[in-house]
């Protein structure tokens, strides 16, 4: 067993798992490590390259731009005051991978087996040489089945796409709820039935429904659990 302390938090898009594992990782002093980050950087070098997105949803157009751009794909996460931040192929992408057309490439592409095998390699190396706590839809069944910690964090559809679009709204985005809270269904859809690594609860994991809870309340649940563990 690792020397390290992993801290898995899994759960379907919209549920807080990033702003959670952030403040989980600051409390502890532990690194935080976005997987959903990496899909989506992955997504905006797809873009960047040419992706039509109104191909996103056909496997074999999908497959070919994966083909074509993987082994050209380099990835590296950094850390500075603000947070982790992705850099590909010398070009710090941490500013914009979250934007909807980001949103709606990365929750495809991080379905193909061989992009996931490249980032999970990844993610593993990182966690076996860190304190680290990780978010993202397969950590505590794929990822990290060792993890120390192992979290599925949920809430209602509405709740999740209601969060969302209140954030989007924030930051300036002309957006609707419905669309968002479509989207977010379609994707726990798409998430759950995927081939490799779908989306599910570890049968050790501790299930947290934050719905009705406030975000200092699933941060204090969450580090009593983890305390407990330890």
């Amino acid at each position: 067993m690792s020397k390290f302390i992993n801290i898995a938090i899994d759960g379907p898009a919209g549920a807080g798992k990033s702003t959670i594992a952030k403040a989980i990782a600051k409390k502890k002093k532990y690194i935080y490590l976005d997987t959903g980050a990496m899909y989506r950087s992955f997504a905006l070098y797809l873009l960047k390259n040419g992706f039509d997105l109104s191909q996103k949803d056909s496997a074999e157009y999908l497959q070919a731009m994966v083909d074509k751009y993987l082994d050209s794909f380099e990835l590296d996460v950094a850390y500075d005051e603000n947070g982790q931040r992705v850099i590909v192929n010398g070009e710090d992408y941490t500013g914009s991978i979250r934007t909807p057309d980001v949103t709606a490439v990365s929750s495809t592409v991080a379905s193909v087996p061989a992009l996931r095998l490249k980032l999970v390699e990844l993610q593993r190396i990182i966690a076996s040489k860190n304190n680290v706590v990780m978010d993202g839809r397969d950590i505590g069944t794929y990822v990290l089945k060792d993890a120390t910690v192992k979290i599925f964090l949920t809430a209602t559809a509405e709740e999740r796409a209601k969060r969302r679009y209140d954030e989007l709204v924030a930051s300036g985005s002309d957006v609707s709820y419905d669309k968002i809270y479509a989207d977010m269904v379609e994707r726990d859809r798409f998430d759950s039935s995927r081939a490799m690594a779908p989306l599910k609860c570890a049968d050790d994991a501790v299930k947290v429904d934050s719905t009705d809870m406030s975000l200092e309340e699933v941060i204090d649940y969450i580090l009593n659990i983890t305390e407990a563990k330890i």
